[in-house]
């Protein structure tokens, strides 16, 4: 355990791909049901929670009455919560509809002394990810004007491969651009990403790259296709603490009176 004072937890919820209609299943889940019910454990599971990051694909095919209905959910959570957009999102819709109270479309907070930055790597029309010039001017505007806050970076699409054919050649195209400048800066610890439906844990140089699993399905880790497994819904913790450091751990849901056993 980390002995130096926790700056903030995050909680990192991706991919629910939320239904047009109440109910309605994708491949064979209710996602309204599995996004709520991850969202319940993990708040049942972690004492403190500062901030929910929801990296994406929040609806597998945008209606404004279905980001109303996210709306509704997180709303019954008391914390902030920042929306960043995935390839399956409306981001205009999004926008107008999740822009209510504590829950925010936003670009960059700050949680104590960390800075969290938030990308915008949608392609509309594409599966794959793109970070424009002026996302990427944003951040090192951020980066080089804040050189004494610890930076964690949350993005939709995935940075570096995770050896899954099919996937891998729907990540950030331009991610050597972004990796090197991010490693520019000393002050960036971790980028997150939602997109690859599996928890991930690799690193580039010094920056911990992360990927959380999705509140719906999972596809297969390493599968040359498209394949889906068996494994539970679920979600990441991230512990930022003052000296710039972070402790992290996946927990997944779990049946009905069992406890959950999440991994570092």
């Amino acid at each position: 355990m980390n002995s130096v004072a926790r700056a903030a937890s995050i909680l990192q919820v991706t991919d629910p791909h939320i239904m047009p209609a109440p109910g309605e299943k994708f491949y064979g889940l209710d996602t309204d049901r599995t996004f709520r019910a991850v969202l319940e454990q993990a708040f049942a599971e972690n004492t403190t929670i500062d901030l929910i990051l929801l990296t994406g694909d929040l609806m597998q095919e945008p209606s404004l009455s279905g980001y109303q209905r996210i709306l509704t959910m997180l709303e019954d959570f008391p914390v902030p919560c920042v929306c960043l957009p995935g390839n399956h999102d409306d981001y205009r819709l999004m926008q107008q509809v999740l822009n209510e109270g504590n829950i925010r479309c936003e670009s960059r907070l700050f949680l104590n002394n960390w800075q969290i930055l938030c990308l915008n790597s949608q392609v509309p029309g594409y599966p794959g990810g793109h970070l424009e010039a002026r996302e990427l001017a944003f951040m090192e505007d951020c980066l080089s004007k804040n050189p004494d806050h610890p930076t964690l970076i949350a993005v939709h699409h995935h940075c570096l491969k995770i050896d899954s054919d099919w996937m891998d050649t729907m990540m950030i195209d331009n991610s050597r651009d972004f990796l090197s400048l991010a490693a520019k800066y000393p002050q960036v610890k971790a980028v997150i990403c939602g997109h690859v439906h599996q928890a991930v844990d690799c690193r580039f140089e010094s920056i911990r790259i992360l990927s959380a699993p999705s509140t719906c399905i999972q596809f297969t880790p390493a599968s040359r296709e498209f394949s889906i497994d068996d494994t539970a819904p679920g979600y990441r913790m991230i512990d930022l603490y003052a000296d710039g450091s972070m402790d992290t751990s996946v927990g997944y849901l779990r049946p009905a009176g069992r406890e959950s056993e999440p991994g570092r």
